[in-house]
């Protein structure tokens, strides 16, 4: 077996990318600290931040004063060395067809949000376009200059191949095919992948929310349709298909099936866009924003929105109480589901309706999960505000980013 010989310039690419991430990692630091925290001496440590110095990737910032002698400098990561963007692509609503908004995001390789923005791109098409016009738009009003831009990373609902980057299927998005991911990196001549969007939420889970020391948790997201990303010993398992997570398909009691709906073919019937009515079977007709919304009605409550609904329940014990118990119920059918198969330990609850819920929510989950099944995961609420699967993509995209301009010595 080959290895590589462990050459002076290898142990100094090695070293350089060690302080960087050190740096991102705690902040401001001297030479000292810097050698102490490497395990460096005070001669390699200083011949280090001088090399990232003249390749513009650490700057000093300060100073801090020391018991006797000269204040010593205090070195950090310079957050315009480059950038990372990321869009959420999705319409506006199930029957449509093609984006209505997407909100981009470009960050610092700090991982710091520069700019954010929201474009309207009812009735385009064309993902190139549609990807191009929403990172022109964002680079041009941040003043951003394109050649710093490293990495893209697209959240999108839907299948994503694992084999091949690409979209395989989604409902919403019909015209983001086979074949969408080469045109993209060709028109951007920049890295880019796209991936699940309740996927890219649960890597942000993991770096900064709730399941942050968590190697085996499950997030379920609960909006207008239902979906799951799952990480086992650290990982996010996309199955064979990528299709490891799609639970709003999933067929348990009390919901209608395919057929029952007039979908012979079941999922297959979905290539072609239809009525939200025909999303309505599996998992997704229980505890979807329009069967929460159905329920809402049915106990007397504000049904304007699912947020309105859980502060209605709230506010009314006594038909309020019967609501999020039955909600509960349903979702704990999920929750039991997964674990009898995957025991991940943690169950996160994200979306609209998990935030409106928060712990007391949580709370009900946990207690009928605990009646169904032999393993009760803990389950918590998503600590991910905002847009989660904008920042899971800030987020990945970072990750690549980094390993290719830290690499680059």
């Amino acid at each position: 077996m080959s290895r590589r010989p462990g050459t002076p310039s290898l142990l100094r690419q090695l070293n350089d990318r060690a302080a960087l991430e050190l740096l991102l990692a705690s902040g401001p630091m001297t030479r000292t600290q810097v050698g102490a925290a490497t395990g460096l001496s005070k001669v390699t440590a200083a011949q280090l931040l001088t090399r990232l110095q003249e390749r513009n990737l650490v700057h000093v910032v300060g100073a801090r004063a020391g018991s006797r002698g000269p204040n010593a400098a205090l070195y950090a990561v310079v957050p315009s060395s480059a950038y990372v963007a990321a869009l959420d692509v999705g319409p506006t609503e199930v029957t449509t067809s093609g984006p209505g908004q997407v909100t981009a995001a470009i960050a610092d390789i700090t991982g710091e949000v520069v700019t954010e923005r929201r474009v309207d791109l009812a009735g385009a098409e064309n993902p190139v376009a549609v990807v191009h016009t929403a990172v022109m738009r964002l680079v041009e009003g941040a003043s951003i200059p394109l050649d710093r831009l490293l990495s893209f990373a697209i959240a999108t609902p839907g299948v994503v191949d694992p084999r091949t980057g690409d979209l395989r299927f989604s409902f919403n998005l019909p015209s983001w095919h086979e074949g969408i991911l080469e045109r993209l990196r060709a028109d951007l001549n920049r890295s880019v992948f796209i991936e699940n969007d309740v996927n890219l939420a649960a890597y942000a889970e993991r770096s900064e929310g709730v399941a942050r020391n968590s190697e085996d948790f499950v997030l379920i997201w609960i909006a207008g349709g239902v979906g799951m990303a799952i990480t086992l010993g650290g990982r996010l398992h996309r199955g064979h298909s990528g299709g490891a997570g799609e639970i709003g398909w999933l067929p348990i009691p009390g919901a209608p099936m395919p057929e029952d709906v007039g979908l012979p073919d079941g999922y297959r019937t979905h290539r072609e866009p239809g009525s939200a009515e025909t999303l309505r079977f599996g998992l997704q007709s229980l505890i979807g924003h329009p069967a929460v919304l159905d329920l809402a009605r049915d106990h007397g409550l504000d049904a304007s929105s699912v947020e309105n609904a859980v502060a209605a329940a709230q506010g009314d014990p006594e038909n309020g109480d019967a609501f999020l118990n039955e909600i509960a119920r349903r979702i704990a059918r999920a929750v039991t589901s997964v674990s009898v198969i995957l025991d991940p330990g943690l169950v996160v609850l994200g979306g609209d309706l998990s935030h409106a819920g928060g712990d007391d929510l949580a709370h009900r989950v946990r207690r009928e999960a605990g009646r169904l099944g032999l393993n009760t995961p803990d389950v918590r609420i998503s600590e991910v505000h905002g847009n989660p699967a904008l920042r899971g993509a800030l987020l990945a995209a970072l990750d690549t980013a980094r390993e290719d301009l830290f690499a680059d010595g």
